[in-house]
Order: C-alpha cells, then structure tokens, then sequence
C-alpha cells in the first residue's frame, strides 16, 4: 500500500528560511519567498521519493500550549518573543499565509487544531488514519511514533529532506538504546533545552537508556524507587528521587497527544491542482513558478 505523508510543516517551513538565503528567492518587488520555494520543493521531493497517495500539513494552531506550560513552566519559555507569541523571523512570518494559500490552492489540506501543537496532529494522524503513515519532521520527538507493528515511520530530516532517515524501530533502538514507545520517558529524563524541558541533572542519554532497559519507562522507574531491593546505583537514586516530581509533570508533556479532535478534511493527494487559477495567480504574483511546476509534476506521477 502507498503511505499517508504527514508533515510537520513548521519543521519544514523552517528548515527551508534558515537554508535558503533571502537574497536567492525573492518577487520582482525584493519580498522574500524562501520558504515558500524551499518547502514546495520539499514537498515536491517527498512526493517523488516516497509515492504516497495521501498528505497532511500538520500545523501548530497553538505552539506553546498551556497545559503544557502549567505542567513544565520552563516549557519554550526561551522562545517567547512577548506575551506568550513564539519568536519567528518577521520576514518567515510574512510568507507563511502565502504558503498556505498556495497548498489550499494546491489542494493539500493544512490544519492545526486549538490547544494542540503540530506534533499532536501528527500523533492522531499517525494513529487514526489506515496505514502506512510516514510522518515527515526534524523533531526527534516524533521517534515515539515508530510502530512497526502499525506500519509508522518517521522520516527525519534533521539534515535536510535529502539525507532523511527513515527510521523503524531499529533505527530508533540502535540510535538512542530504548524501544519507540519509550522515547517519550528518555526524552523527559535526559531533557531538551531546545524545548526547555531540564531533564534530570545528572541522568544523560547514556544513564536514562539503561534505566529504561531495566525498568521500563520513567512511571516504573518512580515505582521502582520505593523498594529498596530495586537496585539503583545510590547517586542514580538520589538524582532520581529529587526530580521525582519534574519527571512525573514532565512525561505527559513530552507525550505526542493521539486523541485530538481533527477538522474534517481530505487526505487524497490530488493528480493535479484543484484550483489551477488561484495556484496560477499565487505563482505569478509571488515568483513561484518553478516551485509551482515541480510540486505539479510530482503530484501528476
């Protein structure tokens, strides 16, 4: 069977702004539209590469959520331009509608939903739609959601679309030492500044990896600290008994959400744009033919 692309669209917006300069793509009028082209030929790669018969942008309608932020107040607080709007650069924040009108003209649905990040979307497609599900990001979150048996995979893109790595559970065994199901647990114990999450001092890969092979994920190792013939080395269990309540606020944040309520939409990649005027419009006005051309000519196989 041909999989469902779901695609982490901030990742990817973001990875093409920082990797395409502004001065190489931009309109007649100097506006830049790097992240635009750069994700349009991204996608049109994937489509290439991976031949899906269905795609989904997963958006972040909420990027810090506050149920998060209540559990870890540290969560993203780094990352917080003002009030509680994440720091984007003004001139990826301008393009940003641009793109989305270009995929809704495409006819490639885009959605976030209230209170949840991209991640989440990504989850809940990742465990509600038929399989196989390859779910595009560079967030090593997402390695939670490799499940052999279900037939999900992450391609991640942390060195670009060109060098994914598509990763199955082995992958993410032989890369971090825990099962996919337990990356959340190692995550929330080793921490990640880039989220703000402290993880527990002291406890790195290497420490957390061998506790999770022994114990399970971080609910059983907190269970296993109250017997005393659990065996902890003594300064494992005291680091482990002073973030006792860090990692038990710390697990449900870094757990991708599987349940959220997604709008009603269409997965079916289409063969062709299904709104070809719009997309022409988009393209002529914003200097996106090439882009344009690519992702068309993918699409139609």
């Amino acid at each position: 069977m041909r999989p469902l692309l779901a695609v982490d669209a901030p990742s990817l917006y973001f990875r093409a702004f920082h990797g395409i300069p502004e001065k190489a793509a931009r309109t007649a009028a100097g506006e830049p539209v790097n992240a635009i082209r750069g994700f349009l030929d991204m996608l049109a790669q994937l489509i290439r590469t991976r031949r899906p018969d269905r795609l989904v942008c997963a958006l972040d309608a909420d990027w810090r959520p506050a149920w998060r932020v209540e559990l870890v107040p540290s969560y993203k607080k780094h990352r917080v331009a003002h009030g509680d709007v994440e720091e984007v650069p003004a001139s990826l924040e301008r393009q940003v509608p641009v793109l989305l009108e270009t995929l809704e003209a495409i006819g490639i649905p885009a959605f976030g939903v209230k209170g949840y990040e991209a991640d989440d979307v990504l989850g809940t497609l990742a465990h509600g739609q038929p399989a196989p599900v390859e779910v595009v990001s560079g967030d090593r979150d997402l390695f939670q959601l490799v499940d052999d048996a279900r037939g999900t995979r992450l391609l991640y893109c942390g060195r670009g679309v060109a060098k994914l790595e598509d990763a199955d559970e082995a992958l993410v065994q032989a890369k971090y030492g825990v099962e996919a199901r337990w990356y959340a647990d190692f995550a929330a114990m080793r921490g990640d500044p880039s989220d703000g999450l402290p993880g527990v001092p002291g406890v790195g890969e290497k420490t957390a990896a061998r506790l999770i092979e022994r114990y399970g994920g971080v609910e059983r190792i907190l269970a296993a600290l109250d017997d005393p013939d659990a065996g902890f080395a003594p300064g494992v269990r005291t680091k482990l008994l002073a973030s006792r309540e860090y990692l038990g606020r710390a697990l449900p944040v870094c757990k991708v959400a599987t349940d959220v309520p997604l709008p009603v939409f269409d997965p079916v990649l289409p063969t062709a744009p299904r709104h070809p005027d719009a997309l022409l419009a988009l393209a002529e006005r914003w200097n996106l033919a090439g882009s344009a051309r690519r992702l068309v000519d993918a699409m139609a196989g």
